[in-house]
């Protein structure tokens, strides 16, 4: 039996995606307020920042992968114009119903599908931009993901990974306190689920760090990564162009 880490649990590789299912099952419904009461609104900073490096241009082809609620497949969309084209998709149909509905709700239609990141139902060299926020360090084979991303995109078109990473040293114990008493607290209170935001602070500190995933990204056909540290390296947006 092959094992990976679920958390700090060691699971059957197979089990790996339906325990993420149900984390993210649980908590889609309250996804949004979560993430502006965790980060205190600087997610929505991240992925304004996210957008800026993206740099996209009318007609341009994106790829939004574990795009959840849609709040980075929908300032893309805005980008690209209606020549361009953003898919939209996530691994957990919660979560894209939610963000499909919140994507109608503010007048944008997109290609929507549910998809695994390890297996992506696209050709190869069709996007120009392909973007994950917050889901790599929930896949079971990063490595795999990582090489599948660079397939679908064209030549010199550029991943962008934007995830938690290694903070500051200074910050570290207080960022542990926060983690691990007060997130899963939080979660408790508003959620009505402690355990997920539980999940949520360990599956950061199993996630490779900033130069441990520009060398993953390296590996799997990225021949320039770099990474701009955010909030003191609280989250990293690693930016990687296909050979």
């Amino acid at each position: 039996m092959s094992s990976t880490h679920f958390g700090y649990r060691n699971v059957d590789e197979k089990e790996k995606a339906s325990f993420v299912k149900g984390v993210f099952d649980s908590v889609a419904p309250k996804y949004d307020l979560m993430n502006d009461l965790m980060s205190m609104g600087l997610h929505r900073l991240w992925k304004a920042y996210t957008v800026t490096v993206a740099n996209l241009h009318e007609g341009d082809q994106v790829l939004d992968i574990a795009g959840g609620t849609g709040d980075l497949a929908l300032a893309f969309a805005k980008k690209v114009g209606a020549s361009g084209r953003v898919v939209h998709t996530d691994i957990n149909e919660a979560m894209l119903r939610t963000g499909r509905d919140r994507l109608v709700n503010a007048g944008v239609v997109l290609p929507t599908a549910v998809c695994d990141a390890e297996k992506l139902p696209f050709p190869d060299q069709q996007f120009d931009l392909v973007s994950v926020a917050f889901g790599l360090r929930n896949m079971t084979h990063k490595d795999v993901a990582l090489a599948e991303m660079n397939r679908v995109l064209k030549p010199g078109g550029r991943l962008l990974v934007l995830e938690f990473s290694k903070v500051a040293q200074p910050l570290e114990k207080a960022y542990d306190w926060y983690s691990f008493k007060v997130l899963p607290k939080l979660g408790e209170l508003v959620a009505k689920d402690s355990a997920s935001y539980q999940y949520l602070a360990e599956s950061i500190r199993m996630h490779p760090g900033q130069e441990a995933l520009k060398t993953l990204m390296k590996a799997n056909g990225f021949g320039h990564v770099d990474y701009h540290n955010l909030s003191a390296g609280l989250v990293a947006l690693h930016v990687g162009i296909k050979c």
